[in-house]
């Protein structure tokens, strides 16, 4: 059982972090719970840490009293992930926000884990360099994108936030730090530790540097928006249009429910929304020719696919309607209801449609809305299902079977748990019922090893 915070205990701490220590009713509830809110527990004591050796003097301590502890960025997490379900000790991050290195030559950034990804992308783009993880929430924090190995709308061409990882600084339970990784492009030494703690959701150490790969910045970018007469139509075509070997930036899929959903919430007309599906696609290059080849090639196989039109989205004002409405999705359909969970599966490409075409018949089984959005290129949808005018009581039990239809079916199709929320408290349940006892207990193996007392966000994940 772990050691519950006492008055020494909190002398500790601020003897560590001198002002930045906080309990009771001077914590905001907000840190009580992440975006969703689902998964709710207050932390005993709150630290605004600062430095790496700030946090792994709390460690070591935290470490020999067997009090728990979870790191905390932005709080923008879908899975109470960054929620302390057990007290003890919260450290936010949020006070590390330093870029600390541009190298020009390296094609590197070094920065902090409190940086906010909307920061580091102007500072770079700024300079002409290019760090292209770009999930929906622009401002989570890059501890917390590396923490779920978060993807976004560009993984279809660039791939996710562990594919520009070179380095790491990790503070481990006891306070030891490691240096994983580096500058160097290639590394062939021994087990890559470092993609262990990508997407490890802070169970195994605490990120306080990260070392990013950046990349030069594209000189054009275009979207087209494409309408389809529906949903099967619209997400049938993805995978014609990849294996035609064209290669867009983003494939964004959209329904108009979700498109009016967020019309309603910014209180902004969208562009088109008298088809029932639009596919949402984004190319960029070094020229502007090497662009518009791309896009004519996709768009023209689109309309032979039965696509109603093709709009090319080149305007600044009509940027700004369609991916404002884009972003605005998530935040849109919470509006709506009076509350909801998420369903983050990640299936192939092919099944897409599928998927899609089940949740419908969930909602009818189950009696629940489910509207839905997702990353159609990679396979990583966005699945909501609300509660409306339910009773809680109610609206659990409804869940708790359309999650077990949802899951199952994607298992069912060669999918998995999650594309890029992760795991947390929420779907643990899910991924053991996947993976089975011996995947999990190798997780459960390395946790030990990184964390034999078990002090580090217990109870997430395995």
């Amino acid at each position: 059982m772990e050691h519950k915070l006492e008055t020494a205990d909190l002398a500790a701490l601020e003897a560590i972090a001198p002002g930045r220590v906080f309990t009771g009713g001077q914590i905001s509830e907000d840190y009580g719970h992440d975006e969703l809110g689902d998964v709710a527990h207050m932390p005993e004591a709150l630290v605004k840490v600062r430095s790496t050796g700030e946090v792994a003097r709390i460690l070591e301590y935290a470490d020999r009293r067997l009090i728990p502890v979870v790191v905390r960025g932005s709080g923008t997490g879908l899975v109470g992930a960054s929620v302390a379900v057990r007290g003890g000790i919260m450290l936010e991050t949020t006070g590390m926000n330093r870029i600390l290195e541009l190298d020009e030559e390296n094609l590197t950034v070094t920065v902090q884990p409190g940086v906010l990804l909307m920061d580091l992308a102007e500072f770079v783009e700024s300079r002409g360099f290019f760090y292209p993880p770009d999930p929906g929430e622009k401002s989570a924090t890059i501890g917390g994108n590396i923490s779920t190995n978060a993807g976004g709308m560009r993984a279809v061409k660039y791939g996710v936030t562990r594919d520009y990882v070179r380095g790491l600084t990790v503070v481990l339970p006891g306070g030891r730090v490691m240096e994983l990784g580096g500058k160097v492009v290639k590394n062939s030494s021994g087990y890559s530790l470092k993609d262990l703690i990508v997407g490890s959701e802070g169970t195994l150490g605490v990120v306080t540097e990260a070392v990013l790969r950046l990349l030069p910045l594209p000189q054009r970018s275009v979207s087209l928006l494409v309408p389809f007469e529906s949903m099967e139509k619209a997400l049938e075509v993805v995978p014609r249009i990849i294996r035609a070997k064209a290669i867009p930036t983003a494939i964004e899929y959209m329904a108009r429910e979700t498109i009016l959903l967020a019309e309603s919430y910014l209180g902004k007309q969208f562009p088109d929304k008298a088809s029932a599906a639009y596919i949402l696609f984004t190319f960029d290059g070094s020229t502007a020719a090497q662009v518009e080849a791309e896009l004519d090639m996709v768009a023209e196989q689109c309309l032979q696919e039965g696509a109603q039109d093709a709009f090319i989205v080149d305007t600044d004002e009509r940027k700004k309607s369609v991916w404002d409405a884009r972003g605005a999705f998530l935040e849109a359909i919470k509006a709506s209801t009076t509350q909801m969970d998420e369903c983050d599966v990640v299936v192939p490409r092919s099944c897409v449609a599928r998927f899609i075409r089940y949740t419908y018949e969930v909602a009818r089984q189950v009696g629940l809305r489910i509207p839905s959005f997702g990353h159609a290129g990679d396979g990583n949808l966005h699945v909501y299902l609300c509660r409306d005018e339910l009773d809680k009581a109610e609206f659990d039990r409804r869940l708790a079977r359309a999650f077990e239809l949802m899951y199952a079916e994607a298992a069912r199709l060669g999918g998995l748990v999650s594309g890029e929320h992760g795991i947390g408290w929420a779907k643990k349940e899910y991924l053991a019922r996947q993976y089975g006892p011996v995947q999990m207990e190798l997780m459960r193996g390395i946790k030990r090893a990184f964390d034999p007392n078990g002090i580090l966000n217990p109870d997430k994940i395995c």
